[in-house]
């Protein structure tokens, strides 16, 4: 994986000269070409895997007893999503335009988390503010949708089910700007500056890609993600896109 301070370098060197435009976006394709197929190829067999164990769980219910099924049941659920991860973040800057309501978009996204944790029986408060009259936004409207719901998902592993969850979307000027906000455990000074890197997570069985993509996505549309937080208390996420 390229490490976020390449890309800052490479977008510098793209910039000042174009034959290293060139040189430089097509090593980053040959890149992303490369990571996607070995994820497919390792994602086939790993999903046959997976649909064993549930038939033979099916076919032979005492293996349910067996040391460690439940562990590596867990273990393969992990790589899948892993897996699945790792694809998105991957795509994460290929962007397909499209001219869509932002103010829309958002509060659909809103009810269909909100519907989620009911349904999961979490006990997680969550409230949303989309203002009205937000207009169109241009922009990948897919990417979008996983940009908010990564934040959404982070903010509800933080506050591991008693805690408050805050979404806002406004239009300031020419930015729209997203804010998550979440009364979970915080991030400690030490690792706040790190959260964003892929692979990067302090959570257990987390993946460490769903803020790296939140990055990616933000900057590929022209915006900035920043965070704050106070460990214990709150941690605010904020997404400001040209609009």
């Amino acid at each position: 994986m390229f490490e976020h301070i390449d890309i800052r370098q490479m977008n510098r060197l793209m910039k000042e000269n174009r034959d290293a435009r060139k040189i430089i976006a097509q090593l980053l394709e040959n890149h992303r070409t490369e990571v996607s197929m070995i994820a497919h190829e390792i994602r086939n067999p790993l999903t046959l895997v997976s649909s064993s164990l549930q038939v033979m769980e099916a076919q032979h219910p005492e293996v349910q007893d067996f040391f460690n099924w439940e562990q590596t049941k867990e273990d393969v659920q992990f790589m899948c999503r892993l897996l699945d991860d790792l694809s998105s973040f991957n795509n994460s800057r290929t962007l397909h335009y499209s001219v869509f309501p932002a103010g829309k978009l958002i509060r659909n996204i809103a009810v269909s988390f909100a519907m989620s944790l009911e349904a999961a029986g979490s006990e997680t408060e969550f409230t949303s503010r989309v203002m009205p009259d937000m207009g169109d936004f241009t922009g990948d409207k897919v990417k979008l949708e996983q940009l908010v719901l990564n934040l959404l998902q982070n903010a509800r592993d933080a506050v591991a089910g008693t805690g408050t969850i805050f979404l806002s979307a406004a239009r300031d000027r020419d930015s729209l700007v997203i804010t998550c906000r979440d009364t979970g455990c915080g991030i400690p000074a030490d690792r706040i500056d790190t959260i964003f890197e892929p692979f990067v997570t302090y959570k257990e069985n987390g993946t460490g890609l769903g803020l790296s993509a939140v990055r990616q996505i933000a900057e590929a549309h022209g915006g900035t993600v920043s965070v704050t937080s106070v460990p214990g208390k709150e941690t605010v996420f904020t997404v400001c896109l040209p609009a």
